[in-house]
């Protein structure tokens, strides 16, 4: 068995625990040994060091993962993409650390998909074919991405959302619970976008965006409405 570190023991976190639970129960069902030996929760909230969250221990922060001398296996449970991409750029440096990729068992996809290290797909989510996944990337509960969609690195998606075909996301996007993007639309590095929102135009980098239609509300830290945004962004 592969010994799991799961980083961050917040709500998603525990969920996540359960993923990786589900993973070595499919296993065993199927006669085989479980891929996971689950050593419990970093998290570098001091005042969770010690304590229990499911059962788990807290084991302590991202600097005692960093101290360990076996090889180990880490997921980063954050949604925060910000702080999701500080923690995978704190720990890549450490050549016993191997992210580990966490597929729910119930998770549909063709064999013409790539995912790469460190992401997430939880329960219920389903992508068809051609479709890249980037590294630390989180598909929460129920989504749907159509053909050729493109998830940069440290993207997260809420649950129950949707995306079509050739959709592209840039890096460190969050698109919230329920949203929804039409065919062949792109959203910039950084942006987000609210909860149940519909984009049916590009979306430009590090914006929020909300409603239906989803419309431009904010850049970063400077407050701007512009619904008639064009990007060309590669």
């Amino acid at each position: 068995m592969k010994k799991l570190c799961i980083v961050g023991c917040g709500g998603f976190g525990r969920e996540v625990l359960w993923l990786a639970e589900r993973i070595n129960d499919a296993e065993t069902a199927r006669g085989n040994d479980k891929i996971w030996e689950i050593a419990g929760f970093i998290d570098d909230n001091s005042s969770l060091h010690g304590t229990r969250q499911d059962g788990y221990l807290v084991l302590g922060g991202c600097e005692e993962l960093k101290a360990c001398k076996e090889e180990v296996y880490a997921v980063i449970a954050i949604g925060s993409a910000k702080i999701k991409r500080a923690v995978a750029e704190k720990l890549a440096d450490c050549k016993q650390i191997h992210f580990a990729t966490l597929i729910d068992p119930s998770v549909i996809r063709s064999d013409r998909v790539q995912i790469g290290a460190g992401s997430i797909l939880c329960a219920g989510t389903i992508l068809t074919v051609g479709v890249t996944i980037g590294r630390h990337v989180i598909l929460n509960l129920d989504c749907t991405l159509g053909h050729d969609a493109v998830l940069k690195d440290y993207v997260t998606v809420y649950p129950s959302a949707n995306l079509s075909g050739n959709v592209w996301v840039g890096e460190g996007a969050e698109l919230g619970t329920g949203m929804q993007v039409i065919q062949g639309k792109r959203i910039g590095a950084a942006s987000i976008v609210g909860a149940g929102a519909v984009v049916v135009k590009d979306l430009p980098p590090g914006c929020t965006a909300v409603g239906n239609p989803a419309r431009v509300i904010k850049f970063l830290n400077e407050s701007r409405y512009d619904e008639d945004i064009n990007i060309s962004q590669s």
